[in-house]
């Protein structure tokens, strides 16, 4: 079979590779639609610890197929199973693990991180992943591309548990990507009374109006001005930097309201995580300030049915689609912020 694998820094290969057995626990999926993430990016432009050219490792986390093949001990899933695949693992024994945030483990893996991942004609699904309930059959009216978009979705999802949306709160997402346009899906939903989404990125606010033209858009001019006079000087009630930005956590304390909530979403570059804060805005306007990363398995599942049940679209937010061969040059159409969501299809 075909396999995208990652050998090292900016050297990623179309590889021919044998396709995998499984064993009695394991679960054998056929890949039919895989999306690709700012980590794939990551990782192609950084390399990672997984990946050598002694170990080259298959990169894709965000999936969707059909099983092909289960094992003799697998009792819950059966060949021909239209499935979309949660990737992170934990341990299992862990209080973590044991209270439902297996995501968060410390000794936690991830398919297309550390174990082989979806951008393949087939990937072995783990028999620890299969006990531990990652894998989610689809109903008939979900597409293959919609349900490998839960990875990312439920991820938002997760943040946004955190900081909440009451109705009629003025929410301001930083940051016009895939990630910032499901923040101001999820706040819609919510009943949000404003969205406001800002980025230097003027052909992506293009694509947020386009995609709902109640979300408000602001460039980099004066931003921060804007703003405030957009919300009559008191700020939004909702802050979230969906970018990888330093500056954008800073501008974030300073345009929250009183009472205000923020959450860093997009986490940032190694060497440039310590950042000065004026904590007075924290203190003096209550602020409450949260991280994220990842997603439990409830929070996938949730994400899924939202998409099912068609309380949220996703589709809108798919940009391209492209054969495996053409994965590298998707991969950069996503680092330069081409499009949204680049799918690689099989």
């Amino acid at each position: 079979m075909k396999a995208a694998q990652l050998f090292g820094k900016e050297d990623l290969r179309i590889s021919d590779i044998p396709k995998p057995a499984i064993g009695a626990g394991d679960v054998l999926l056929q890949i039919k639609a895989s999306a690709i993430c700012g980590t794939d990016v990551r990782m192609l432009k950084n390399g990672h610890k997984a990946a050598s050219e002694s170990t080259p490792l298959t990169l894709g986390h965000e999936i969707s197929g059909v099983i092909a093949e289960v094992g003799s001990a697998v009792r819950v899933y059966k060949k021909g199973d239209r499935v979309a695949v949660a990737p992170n693992l934990g341990c299992g024994v862990c209080d973590l693990c044991v209270s439902g945030n297996t995501h968060m483990c410390r000794s936690s893996e991830a398919l297309g991180v550390t174990i082989a991942g979806a951008f393949a004609e087939y990937m072995v699904i783990p028999e620890a992943a299969v006990r531990q309930g990652n894998i989610c059959i689809i109903g008939g009216n979900t597409s293959f591309e919609e349900a490998a978009l839960a990875e990312p979705f439920s991820c938002v999802y997760n943040a946004f548990e955190l900081y909440g949306v009451n109705p009629g709160d003025c929410v301001v997402i930083i940051g016009a990507g895939p990630i910032g346009l499901m923040h101001a899906k999820l706040a819609k939903m919510a009943g949000a009374g404003k969205i406001i989404i800002n980025d230097l990125n003027t052909d992506r606010l293009a694509e947020c109006r386009a995609i709902d033209p109640a979300f408000k858009t602001m460039d980099g001019n004066n931003f921060e001005e804007n703003l405030m006079k957009e919300t009559g000087g008191k700020g939004a009630d909702v802050v979230i930097t969906a970018c990888p930005a330093p500056s954008a956590q800073q501008a974030a304390l300073r345009i929250a309201a009183v009472f205000g909530r923020i959450n860093f979403f997009g986490g940032l570059p190694q060497g440039k995580s310590e950042v000065a804060l004026d904590t007075n805005e924290i203190h003096y306007k209550q602020l409450t300030i949260t991280g994220m990363t990842r997603q439990s398995l409830r929070q996938y599942r949730t994400c899924l049915s939202l998409i099912e049940q068609g309380l949220v679209s996703v589709k809108d937010l798919i940009s391209t689609r492209s054969a495996l061969e053409d994965l590298e040059a998707a991969i950069n159409r996503s680092a330069r912020g081409e499009g949204l969501k680049n799918m690689i299809v099989f």
